[in-house]
């Protein structure tokens, strides 16, 4: 009886249905970008008028014809905490600042509760200049209008740090310490996932297996939910298109081919001394579970074939008159329908109505369309964007300052990385309007044992060097080299404060336009002088340097593609490669290993250079 009375009242609940909606990231402890156009938006009933309060002002705005309204509100200063009003809403504790996008896979959703003995004081933390929103996973194969539910804003303090992810924890406070402005990090991530989950389908259509039929994904889509859900069990629904049959009687022999959720629906009468009065319900023995409705009120549910349905219909659901008894039936593996030869009525100590005989029913969901429909989507356990449509398309109308990349582990050796980094580039900054959204790209870092063998291929280089590209080749990118801060025996290394000092010193110079060195050496070019080759790098004006005393992690190569370990001098800004078993070489590779930790060539200023090769084998 408390299962029914949780559903009971669940179902009532449907009733409920506010005026004005707001999505979940616009709530009490938001971060608001400064200094930009903002869009606030959300959903309400048709015909109903908007009204927001904000920094004395007012805006007033309708939905349109699919329920949706939005605000444009002009460019706001930094500061906070603010309240907002909309309608009967009362946003508090706002704060306007710069907000951060930090995506990618389980490197960026390291909890901070995992560093606390590595830094203590994140224990102590008393922030409440920095916010936190963690957007909740949601796979989906279509553009969703909304993220998931269950997610709020966390400020820094105490007791909501340990809300955070690490990186976003210590890229806030760099940021913050910096700008002196309240900083929002959004973070949209996902353990395990591809880049290619990040995209969406139209920036994926150089890559098929990775797209799917738009019109067969309709199909799909349409065939996967119960079309009468929430809506069929109404007392008014208009079931003139309904089709007639006899009750009781099965599926098959009533011609009906389905293997998924029937509705039935009854329409009785009774007297004026019985309305409103307690009443029982029989309803004999149904295949396979049913769901039963009176008036429009849930009386019941019983989960399997075998017991017998008797339910109770409480006192003040009855009327004189016309009432209606609706039944949501669901049968996926046996042929479904009503036993016959069972009590088949509604009866009270007064009278008792016979519900034998002629009802309408509508199929609301046949698992054998959906079927069909997935054999015409060969490409569905391969299609990418199914996280961008959950969790990054619903955030683009919020304001964001840049975006923060942190992912390639799960993609180490695809030869298309650097295609699909791109394509997300693109994607993102057309989803955001904003077409030099700056990016923030994390390199790999290093990652299993150090290898003393000669060098081989590495899928962790070959993502580097992707990400290195694209940094080289897309305006408004950065890239952050990291091959000193991972662990050999954990792919989720615990160094992500200095991290996050790297990646603001990068947008210290890309985004807020300071003067200042936040990259190390970049490879330039080379020439062969006899059995060495000589290297030249950009951004090298104030000299190469190592970390120790001796070069490490260079490897050269002649004709034959066949590299081993090198020696390396630094003269100038050049970098001398050589070795006695290589006397004709062609070809210098650095750091180029899935674990480079010992790769050692950096500027004055400490930064290390990305790896990179001179070959394209």
């Amino acid at each position: 009886m408390r299962i029914i009375a949780i559903l009971f009242s669940f179902f009532i609940y449907q009733h409920v249905v506010a005026k004005i909606r707001l999505p979940a990231l616009i709530s009490d402890r938001m971060v608001l970008q400064r200094e930009v156009d903002l869009k606030l938006w959300g959903w309400a009933d048709s015909g109903e008028k908007v009204t927001i309060r904000f920094q004395g002002k007012i805006y007033h705005t309708q939905p349109d014809a699919a329920g949706k309204w939005s605000v444009s509100l002009p460019p706001q200063q930094a500061g906070g905490p603010f309240l907002m009003e909309i309608n009967e809403f009362v946003i508090r504790d706002i704060l306007i600042g710069d907000v951060w996008l930090a995506s990618g896979q389980s490197n960026m959703e390291t909890p901070i509760m995992r560093l606390m003995d590595r830094y203590p004081e994140i224990n102590v933390s008393n922030n409440h200049m920095i916010r936190y929103y963690k957007v909740p996973t949601q796979e989906v194969i279509q553009e969703k209008e909304e993220i998931a539910s269950g997610a709020k804003w966390y400020s820094a303090t105490a007791t909501d740090v340990i809300n955070w992810t690490a990186l976003a924890y210590f890229y806030a406070q760099e940021a913050y310490h910096h700008t002196g402005v309240p900083v929002g990090m959004l973070v949209v991530s996902k353990g395990g996932s591809t880049i290619q989950s990040w995209i969406n389908q139209a920036h994926l259509k150089e890559f098929p297996p990775l797209t799917v039929n738009k019109d067969a994904l309709a199909v799909l889509e349409n065939a996967a939910v119960d079309q009468g859900a929430n809506k069929w069990y109404h007392a008014d629904w208009d079931d003139r298109d309904w089709k007639k049959v006899t009750v009781p009687s099965r599926w098959n022999e009533t011609g009906l081919d389905v293997k998924g959720t029937v509705w039935y629906r009854k329409d009785f009468n009774l007297p004026p001394d019985m309305g409103g009065k307690h009443t029982k319900l029989y309803l004999g023995t149904m295949v396979d579970r049913d769901s039963v409705f009176v008036n429009g009120i849930f009386v019941g549910t019983t989960s399997y074939f075998y017991p017998p349905r008797k339910y109770d219909i409480p006192a003040g659901i009855l009327k004189s008159g016309k009432n209606n008894i609706t039944i949501r039936l669901t049968a996926h593996a046996i042929d479904g329908g009503f036993i016959p030869d069972k009590p088949y009525r509604m009866s009270s100590d007064e009278i008792e109505v016979d519900l034998t005989g002629e009802w309408k029913y509508k199929v609301g969901q046949d698992l054998n369309v959906l079927e069909q429909a997935k054999k015409q989507l060969p490409n569905l356990q391969t299609m990418g964007s199914m996280l961008y449509n959950g969790m990054l398309y619903p955030l683009r109308d919020y304001q964001v300052k840049g975006v923060i990349w942190y992912q390639g582990e799960s993609n180490a050796g695809d030869p298309n990385y650097g295609k699909y980094l791109k394509a997300l580039i693109a994607n993102w900054r057309t989803t955001f309007q904003k077409v030099e959204l700056p990016f923030l790209l994390v390199q790999l870092p290093n990652y299993a044992p150090k290898s003393v063998k000669p060098p081989v291929e590495s899928g962790w280089a070959r993502v580097r060097e992707a990400q290195l590209q694209t940094a080289l080749e897309v305006s408004k990118t950065a890239l952050t080299v990291t091959y000193d801060l991972g662990e050999w025996n954990d792919i989720h290394p615990l160094n992500k404060k200095d991290l996050a000092y790297r990646l603001f010193l990068q947008a210290r110079r890309l985004v807020y336009g300071e003067q200042v060195v936040s990259e190390g050496p970049l490879y330039k070019n080379m020439k062969i002088d006899g059995n060495k080759i000589v290297l030249f790098f950009h951004q090298s004006a104030g000299g190469l340097k190592s970390r120790e005393h001796r070069l490490k992690h260079f490897a050269i190569a002649g004709e034959d593609k066949a590299y081993v370990w090198a020696d390396a001098v630094i003269q100038g800004n050049t970098v001398i490669v050589s070795s006695n078993e290589v006397p004709n070489p062609v070809a210098v590779r650095y750091a180029w290993s899935d674990n480079p930790e010992e790769a050692n060539l950096q500027n004055k200023e400490g930064l290390l250079a990305s790896p990179f090769r001179t070959d394209n084998w």
